[in-house]
């Protein structure tokens, strides 16, 4: 049986995973794809540590250079994370005429049109189906399941941290800093957590998406992010009780009349009547509407050792047959067909809005704050003063019409003046996937 050498560089929790993966299933990959897939290098850190996958230490190596110019290897996997060294490695690869897997979601957001212009350069190519929630073979489905479909709406819940967090708070009604400290003690988060509940993470993976979908590369600059570091015990009740879940959730929009297409990460209301409300705990999950094909959605876990390698294992298989057949960029990694695409600022994007305020308890105070939306053209659609909350202030909860995220910035900026309003206003997008 025809062989192909794969090296590996990064011999960590994914690393690892794909080794093991091979051992346990490389004579099934084999009779599936006709090519035996040998690991004939693996890059690491340090040659001492205790890995968990029990790799020979005559395949062990240090310097990622003896794997990428090893005259013996055909195929890498870049699985050591980071932009500088990752960088270097892939391009360096690259030039040698060498495929590429990678699962590195930063490093694609930073420097993919570099890595994909060096892959065309050189006829090869470059394969990233792991750097997206997991397991889920999202980005198969959108470079080849969907290639006969305009992709008008993409919703992502692609962060298993901030997924895990908001669902415990929800069933729990436990605060925010509580339930972190858990998910670091368990592993779901890290410490620092700040590349996870920031937004960073699925800014870096909803960008992939984007760019996929729309068919221009979305500059990680342009892209409007915020976390759930805000997010309260007492926001997940109300928006309970007003039939919605709140969800982390990366925004794909294409906008009506242009070619300008919202790309953003935030909290944001989901109403418990859809499924994206129902993902639960790690889980990732991406719900894509195409104009022929109608809504479907990708559902699994969207990390660790065995989801992310279960991804580069697919990797593997695309990059064995192209080079068994002799097409090293059958299908080439990114393909720009939309030059005149452009990320629409927030401030111009179309949302209905959660609005919760702590406001001293006298009258004249929901008139004025009712007056101020209303000079700014946003129709207030229901009010929620919730009895039973004593104190200096009381919270004031609004569900908002659609209005521009601009007027509603405003708006909210000039109510959190006001002196019957205490600390600041918290505003969370509503979507109705309408």
């Amino acid at each position: 049986m025809q062989q192909v050498k794969l090296g590996i560089i990064g011999g960590g929790t994914v690393g690892s995973g794909v080794y093991d993966a091979l051992q346990r299933n490389g004579a099934l990959v084999a009779s599936r794809l006709g090519v035996n897939v040998v690991v004939e290098r693996v890059a690491v850190r340090d040659l001492k540590k205790v890995r968990a996958a029990k790799i020979p230490k005559t395949l062990l190596t240090t310097d990622w250079r003896e794997v990428v110019f090893d005259p013996q290897v055909q195929l890498v996997a870049e699985l050591i994370g980071g932009t500088t060294i990752a960088r270097e490695a892939i391009l360096a690869a690259l030039k040698l005429g060498k495929p590429v897997i990678t699962a590195n979601k930063a490093l694609l957001s930073a420097h993919g049109e570099e890595l994909f212009a060096a892959a065309k350069k050189y006829g090869t190519n470059l394969y990233y189906e792991a750097s997206v929630a997991g397991g889920i073979p999202i980005i198969k489905a959108l470079r080849e399941g969907f290639v006969g479909n305009r992709i008008n709406a993409l919703y992502g819940i692609v962060n298993g941290t901030c997924n895990y967090i908001l669902t415990r708070m929800k069933l729990e009604g436990a605060d925010f800093g509580a339930v972190l400290a858990d998910a670091q003690r368990l592993g779901y988060a890290e410490t620092p957590p700040d590349l996870d509940i920031d937004g960073h993470d699925a800014a870096h993976k909803t960008g992939i998406l984007a760019s996929l979908a729309h068919g221009f590369w979305i500059n990680p600059k342009k892209i409007h992010v915020e976390g759930i570091r805000h997010i309260s015990a007492l926001d997940i009740k109300f928006a309970g009780e007003l039939g919605y879940t709140i969800k982390l959730l990366g925004t794909v929009k294409k906008l009506e009349g242009n070619c300008r297409v919202q790309v953003s990460v935030y909290p944001t209301l989901v109403p418990n009547s859809h499924v994206l409300a129902s993902v639960n705990g790690v889980f990732n999950a991406v719900f894509v509407r195409g104009d022929v094909v109608g809504d479907s959605l990708f559902y699994g876990r969207g990390a660790g050792k065995d989801a992310t390698a279960s991804a580069v294992l697919s990797d593997i298989g695309d990059a064995v047959l192209d080079l068994k057949s002799g097409a090293k960029n059958r299908l080439p990694a990114f393909v720009p067909h939309e030059c005149s695409g452009a990320v629409a600022p927030i401030e111009e994007v179309t949302s209905q809005y959660f609005v919760r305020l702590n406001v001293v308890d006298k009258p004249g105070v929901l008139a004025r704050i009712a007056t101020i939306f209303g000079e700014s053209n946003i129709g207030i659609s229901s009010v929620i003063q919730p009895e039973g909350h004593e104190g200096k202030s009381v919270p004031l909860i609004f569900m908002m019409h659609y209005a521009t995220n601009g007027a509603a910035m405003k708006a909210l900026a000039k109510i959190s003046k006001l002196p019957s309003v205490k600390g600041r206003p918290v505003m969370i997008r509503v979507e109705s996937f309408e």
